[in-house]
């Protein structure tokens, strides 16, 4: 009998630990501002043109520390970007993705917001200086294999001495 009331007392209290914490909270009238309740945050919106850039990176460098610190994060579907914990220096971000130049570099402070904008590129050549090799990679135009073996710069302009399609890849 004393375990049947030990089981039921025990369920009794979950259930009111359960509903204590789950309850829905009462929202506030006066919510608190965002430098308050992300003073270790570096937050913000990435725009061009008046609209969000989602997927371009967004980077946070300094050299102040001794040793060089860069930390990259990386817009949602909406444009913003949230850096936690930046190091106590001068904190600046740049903005590159694709299509893009890389912006001219703001300081940060943590806790304060920071809206970036980015640069869109005048063309895809200036566009590729700014972003990975696999993006030059990209724009590159391989040879078909018909114009292996290469017959010189009088020829294909494909060096001779490159025999196979591979071998130019490589």
């Amino acid at each position: 009998m004393m375990k049947k009331i030990f089981y039921v007392a025990m369920v009794v209290i979950a259930v009111f630990v359960v509903l204590g914490v789950s309850s829905p909270g009462i929202p506030l009238e006066n919510p608190p501002q965002r430098s308050l309740w992300m003073p270790l945050t570096i937050a913000g919106v990435v725009t061009s043109f008046e609209r969000p850039e989602s997927g371009v990176w967004v980077i946070a460098e300094t050299k102040d520390l001794g040793t060089g610190y860069r930390k990259i994060v990386v817009t949602d579907d909406q444009g913003r970007y949230l850096l936690s914990r930046p190091p106590e220096s001068e904190l600046y971000r740049v903005v590159r993705g694709y299509g893009l130049v890389d912006s001219a570099k703001v300081q940060a402070t943590p806790g304060k917001p920071l809206d970036l904008k980015a640069v869109i590129a005048p063309s895809p050549k200036e566009a590729a200086q700014y972003y990975p090799a696999a993006y030059w990679y990209s724009l590159l135009h391989i040879p078909p294999k018909s114009d292996f073996p290469g017959t010189g710069p009088n020829g294909n302009g494909i060096s001779e001495r490159i025999r196979t399609r591979a071998s130019g890849l490589n």
